[in-house]
């Protein structure tokens, strides 16, 4: 038997492959959640996506009081991407905690609970009245909004605010708390190191990139502010390098967002270090998007013999560019 049949690797039957992945204390069926902000709360969509398919669903991000957003236009299309402005739109705590959150428990859907506010108090405020709730599996905090005038992602872009603003977050809940982090800082590491010393349980990497779209017949921009952010395939090679980043510096789980449409797409964050991945942008081409992006990966691992997403987590390698191409399999001693 030559070497390259040796190293072949033998397809498994897709139904073989384990998909589970753990978030602090919350076991997930598949490492597929959908991106806050581009699948409403979850209930709007289970008409179409069974929610339970799902590795789980992060809602808008909610604030204490309702939020209008901002004014039009909130939508930009752009080169292979979109920009957005929609200031957080959201209806607020109350009607999150009595009428969304019932909603989702009767659709059995796993609720990561995206959080936001313009300081630690009104972070708290919101972790005091649902962080023992039931229904919520854990707790994304948006500290990386690029489209508010206050508590954005410059205000939290601070490594020492973000370590002491978690660590008052932590003493609310007993559920895993997750930092969405913002692209647009000199250093992903360094904000990423704070929230992890500060007890957050995972880190979101990452938020959409602050651009700017032009209109050249009103020489303003194409949306109701001047810049927005821009999600989509266009930021997934920029995505892609503050994941790898942020899983290189620290001990846990790093959720890879930015551009992800395929189930290689996935896989692409899940080899660069990540331990579960957010569609969001191309749910408004396919609402279906998340749930097929979950079975193309379940395909592409099987096909290669992979009956674990440890068999691939952090397999990427800078030097290994420079080599020629080896057949991924699954190691011979598991």
């Amino acid at each position: 038997m030559s070497h390259s049949e040796r190293s072949a690797p033998r397809p498994i039957a897709a139904g073989r492959v384990d998909l589970r992945v753990r978030i602090g204390t919350l076991e997930l069926r598949n490492p597929v959640l959908t991106a806050s902000g581009t699948f409403g709360y979850g209930d709007e969509y289970a008409h179409v996506v069974d929610l339970t398919s799902l590795g789980g669903v992060v809602t808008k991000t909610v604030t204490v009081e309702p939020r209008s957003g901002n004014a039009p236009a909130r939508v930009a299309e752009t080169a292979s991407g979109m920009l957005n402005s929609i200031g957080l739109e959201n209806v607020g705590l109350a009607r999150f905690r009595d009428e969304k959150l019932p909603r989702l428990a009767k659709l059995r859907a796993t609720v990561i609970a995206s959080i936001g506010g313009e300081t630690a108090e009104e972070l708290e405020t919101l972790l005091a009245a649902l962080g023992a709730s039931g229904s919520v599996g854990a707790f994304e905090v948006n500290f990386s909004c690029p489209n508010v005038a206050a508590g954005g992602a410059r205000y939290w872009a601070d490594p020492a605010r973000l370590e002491q603003t978690l660590r008052r977050l932590r003493r609310h809940t007993a559920r895993p708390l997750i930092a969405k982090l913002s692209p647009d800082v000199t250093d992903i590491r360094e904000t990423a190191r704070a929230c992890e010393a500060g007890g957050a349980d995972a880190i979101t990497a990452v938020n959409t990139f602050v651009g700017l779209a032009v209109d050249l017949d009103r020489m303003g921009s194409r949306l109701g502010r001047a810049t927005g952010g821009l999600s989509g395939p266009a930021i997934k090679p920029l995505a892609l390098a503050r994941c790898h980043e942020a899983a290189s510096a620290v001990r846990i789980p790093v959720i890879g967002s930015g551009g992800i449409v395929t189930g290689r797409d996935a896989l692409e964050f899940i080899a660069a270090g990540a331990t579960a991945v957010q569609v969001g942008t191309a749910t408004f081409v396919e609402p279906g998007a998340a749930p097929r992006v979950v079975a193309e990966m379940r395909e592409w691992l099987a096909a290669r013999g992979l009956a674990r997403l440890d068999d691939l987590r952090g397999r990427f390698s800078a030097t290994a560019a420079q080599e020629p191409a080896a057949p991924v399999a699954a190691e011979s001693t598991r």
